[in-house]
């Protein structure tokens, strides 16, 4: 009697059988091979629910196939199981998940471990045919190139939205170098090594500021951007680390409020512009001026002042004050 216990489900003849049409079932094992080189597509999940896929006994089903494009024939709500048996064939697969609903699809064998994959996305796996306690293996896991690698896509993801630091690593001869994401500080750093977090050279958080804890070297002047400065309720509020440049058209006599974001060594600055009508200017006492004495900012209309601070852990000193600017 004839069996199929192979990975591809081919018919094994037994000794003796099949005289005179030998050839036929060779044939078709032939053909079958090549089918396990190919494409093949399946509505495998005919309803909103887990499913399996058998691999036929000598005969064509594209389950066999090498590259596995997997369908729905519904809309999936949630993500679903797909057992590809039986659970004692070993062999490799291109998986498609191409069902409809935009839900994942985890590709099973026995109780052994799963893959899952995205919808729309590809993977490669492997079943490793161990019966009931089967697993499916990523077959890109620990993926190792030795040559250049080419992405003609427009987009690299790295990660899986798990709270985990993604990185690329640069092996150098004497120093490596990282570009990742620190997930549990929410920054994107650049730094010495391959540990995430580890000698940070450049790190971007949340809100878009930037830190470098080392010395900068610029080849052309820096500039910071200048940020305008309002007043209301003969206020003015400051960030300290969003205008660190600022300007200031007078509208209302005003006094500047404790500056937020304050950071031990930050230096800020602050143009105050009259108009044609000329305002008072007052200070919180948080600003710390020479002998502890505020300035009288110019009260002349269509004149300017310019003053800056330093902030030492505790109040903003000044270090820098001209007055009476023309302002064209």
């Amino acid at each position: 009697m004839a069996t199929y216990v192979n990975d591809l489900r081919l018919k094994e003849i037994a000794t003796g059988d099949e005289s005179g049409t030998w050839g036929t079932s060779t044939n078709t094992n032939l053909e079958l091979i090549a089918e396990a080189f190919s494409y093949g597509t399946e509505a495998s999940f005919g309803s909103d629910a887990d499913a399996t896929t058998t691999i036929a006994d000598g005969a064509t089903d594209p389950a066999r196939s090498l590259y596995f494009k997997v369908t729905s024939g519904v809309s999936l709500t949630a993500t679903r199981t797909l057992t590809i048996a039986p659970n004692t064939v070993s062999k490799v697969f291109i998986i498609e998940n191409a069902t409809s609903g935009s839900q994942s699809i985890n590709i099973s064998q026995g109780s052994g471990a799963n893959v899952t994959v995205p919808n729309g996305g590809v993977k490669i796996i492997y079943t490793d045919g161990a019966g009931a306690g089967a697993a499916v293996v990523d077959a890109l896991t620990d993926l190792s190139v030795a040559d250049s690698l080419t992405l003609q896509g427009p987009t690299l993801t790295i990660g899986d939205a798990t709270a985990e630091d993604t990185k690329i690593v640069f092996d150098g001869n004497a120093q490596d170098y990282y570009v990742g994401l620190d997930d549990s500080a929410d920054d994107l750093v650049i730094g010495l090594g391959s540990t995430v977090g580890t000698t940070p050279a450049i790190s971007v958080d949340e809100n878009q500021f930037v830190t470098m804890p080392k010395k900068v070297t610029a080849s052309t002047s820096a500039n910071i951007s200048q940020v305008a400065l309002t007043s209301s309720s003969n206020a003015v509020a400051w960030d300290a680390q969003a205008a660190a440049n600022a300007f200031y058209s007078t509208t209302e006599n005003t006094t500047f409020s404790a500056p937020t974001n304050a950071v031990e060594g930050a230096i800020i600055s602050v143009e105050i512009a009259q108009g044609g009508t000329a305002y008072t200017v007052a200070w919180n006492t948080v600003f710390e001026f020479a002998a502890s004495t505020a300035p009288t900012i110019t009260a002349t209309a269509n004149k300017t002042d310019i003053l800056s601070f330093r902030y030492n852990g505790s109040v903003w000193q000044e270090i820098g004050r001209v007055q009476n600017l023309a302002q064209t």
